[in-house]
């Protein structure tokens, strides 16, 4: 009501508006200048759409404020200039998209030498960016023109301002025909094969973290953006320059060309990683057709082009970059194991779940390599850094499963909804197998399988590392920590071996182990094993449903009666449901015809007795008789009286409960 019937005071701003000589820097000043502007005060934007006003706005966004200025004014005014030139208001739009000076003023930031202020960098950024969305083909048009444009990007990409400017182009415009020129310039440019030129050891780190992060982004998009956009039948121009076999061979030769840097090699990793992706997460509420999350054909170029660089990537595990001794709460940690060779698990582990039949060249060279027994020495020499423990996880899950990405269905998806290959570990035992139809067990698909339990020795070292584990704890010392992991690991040995796609190979391959080892694997599996199962889940009283917890189960925030309360509660429900039905005798047809069958149901409900039988399941019953006559007490007749007044005692009792 107060705003509807305007009886708000006069602002200090109208007042300002009324002096003749009033200043732009005086409107600023006002702190409710940006959202009258906003709510279109026709005075106020009749001022700042003045070309004096408005190129003085673009000025301040575009030039180092002087330095003698005190430090938390310096940028007060750059800052609100940058507000209003991007509060999303018609005219302001127009006359900054419209108006060239204005443009070529923006433009003229690009033109100043390195480093750029990163704070004018985001004001140039934020307000280039808001004219490509709001006034496209005006300022694309003016950016065209402009020869030098993407090399002064570039050139500035070490400030990470300038990624969101090339983002906004590949991403922003609209519609999609005007979007698909607009990539076709960009690659007439050469954008990706310059942004993959920045990757390289003689680089600054920082401009090659912008340059591959830039990458994976438009790489990502433009996945993203080809599976909305079906109406357009042209392939992006980007990503097809970007997938092809020349781009990524570029890529790795930059990479482990002259010195080896951790850098370097972890950019360009990520860049791989970025390609190799097959399943993309939900991201804000955007599925796929099916409902489900992206997915996406990895194409085979890209496996060619690494195949020939595997041993350079086995060879980063064995040699990496030299980094400093590291100081852990368990101590000093001489060789650390270093974002590089963690980034090759993860790439090696991607290119598992990749590479298919079609592609076996890539797990037969990795097999060559022996990088998985590599792996597995990381895996326990480095006893307490889970990163890489997942990774070998991910590793030993995609051997024993060949095909993945074709075998492991949810049950009741269709083909095209396969496993996600990077989903959380700790979920992966519980997905249900249900291929279409038994796999042909051959060479090519089992290589890896056999030089896993043949080479690796998979089945010893998880008995050997376990045995060690016990040794130490019953010591007094503390659970190694690749213990969760390794108990992952032995379970997908376990379930591979009695129903997964190469059981046959992997039950040959363990009757050939050693008797020791044979018989010890088999009590681990039949006790040690199924024991650390079992504490592993929770059965829930009267469902006898158990679901998967975490090793050290955490205090319940409920209080235990309120539990078997529920409990027992679901359990009456249920007693009582199948006595009515039983009695009732009703079937889904008796509900198919409208009139009659309803008539006739109700009518034999009036002539029904109910009654409830609580002994037809003797052990629920049991159990439930059990917990009443323990939580419900008999009466005293000594017990003091409930009501009886007395005095109360606010003294607290604490509790105390183990962490």
């Amino acid at each position: 009501m107060f705003w509807k019937f305007d009886l708000h005071t006069s602002s200090h701003l109208e007042a300002l508006l009324d002096k003749e000589d009033v200043t732009l820097s005086e409107l600023m000043d006002e702190e409710d200048v940006l959202q009258e502007c906003k709510a279109q005060n026709r005075r106020l934007l009749l001022f700042l759409c003045q070309d004096q006003c408005m190129q003085e706005l673009v000025t301040m966004i575009t030039t180092e404020p002087p330095a003698g200025v005190e430090e938390t004014k310096r940028f007060k005014y750059p800052n609100i200039a940058c507000e209003l030139l991007t509060c999303d208001v018609g005219v302001i739009n127009d006359k900054l998209g419209n108006e060239e000076p204005l443009l070529e003023t923006l433009y003229a930031f690009l033109e100043q030498p390195s480093p750029l202020n990163p704070l004018l960098a985001s004001f140039f950024s934020k307000t280039i960016g808001n004219l490509i969305t709001r006034k496209t083909e005006q300022v694309l048009n003016f950016l065209r023109r402009k020869e030098g444009f993407l090399s002064l990007v570039l050139k500035h990409i070490d400030t990470s301002a300038m990624m969101d400017v090339l983002l906004r182009l590949i991403s922003c415009v609209e519609p999609p025909p005007l979007r698909l020129e607009t990539l076709t310039w960009l690659n007439e440019e050469k954008l990706a094969q310059r942004l993959i030129e920045l990757i390289h050891p003689e680089r600054d780190e920082e401009r090659q973290s912008n340059a591959s992060q830039t990458l994976c982004d438009i790489i990502r998009l433009s996945r993203d953006q080809a599976n909305q956009l079906q109406e357009i039948s042209q392939p992006d121009p980007l990503l097809t320059v970007l997938e092809s076999q020349e781009s990524v061979e570029q890529l790795l030769q930059n990479m482990f060309s002259g010195e080896r840097t951790e850098s370097c090699i972890v950019n360009g990793i990520q860049v791989l990683l970025t390609l190799l992706e097959i399943r993309r997460p939900v991201v804000d509420g955007v599925m796929d057709a099916q409902g489900f999350e992206r997915s996406y054909t990895v194409n085979s170029s890209i496996l060619l082009a690494i195949e020939p660089h595997l041993r350079h990537f086995h060879q980063l595990l064995l040699e990496p970059p030299k980094r400093n001794p590291m100081l852990t709460t368990l101590g000093v940690l001489d060789e650390p194991l270093g974002n590089t060779r963690l980034h090759v698990a993860r790439l090696v582990a991607s290119l598992l779940y990749t590479s298919s039949a079609s592609h076996a060249v890539v797990a037969q060279e990795l097999c060559r390599l022996n990088t998985m027994d590599l792996l597995l020495d990381l895996f326990f020499k480095y006893t307490w850094n889970n990163f890489l423990h997942l990774q070998v996880e991910l590793c030993v899950a995609a051997i024993l499963r060949p095909c993945a990405h074709e075998m492991r269905l949810q049950p009741g998806l269709g083909s095209q909804d396969k496993f996600k290959p990077h989903q959380d570990a700790s979920q992966e035992q519980t997905l249900t197998e249900t291929p279409t139809s038994e796999p042909s067990i051959t060479p090519e698909n089992s290589q890896e399988a056999y030089v896993l339990f043949q080479h690796c020795h998979l089945v010893q070292r998880i008995l050997e590392a376990w045995e060690e584990n016990d040794k130490i704890q019953s010591e007094g010392g503390m659970r190694r920590g690749y213990m969760g992991h390794l108990t992952r690991i032995a379970n997908t040995v376990v379930h591979n071996l009695e129903k997964g796609p190469v059981h046959t190979q992997i039950s040959s391959l363990i009757t050939e182990l050693p008797e020791d080892y044979r018989g010890r694997w088999e009590t681990f599996v039949d006790q040690t094993l199924s024991e650390t199962n079992r504490k592993n889940t929770i059965d829930l009283v009267g469902t006898g449903n158990p679901r998967p917890s975490s090793e050290d189960d955490m205090e319940s925030p409920f209080p235990k009666e309120l539990t078997l309360q529920q409990a027992f509660s679901d359990y009456q429900i249920q007693q009582m449901t199948a006595n009515f039905v039983d009695q009732f005798g009703f079937n889904d047809e008796e509900f198919t015809d409208h009139d009659d069958s309803i008539g006739a149901t109700f009518d034999r409900i009036a002539e029904i007795n109910i009654n409830i039988d609580a002994g037809q399941d003797s052990a629920n019953t049991a159990v439930f008789e059990a917990c009443a006559k323990e939580r419900i007490q008999p009466f005293d007749d000594d017990e003091e009286d409930i009501w009886e007044e007395k005095e109360i005692n606010y003294a607290t009792q604490t509790k105390s409960r183990n962490r």
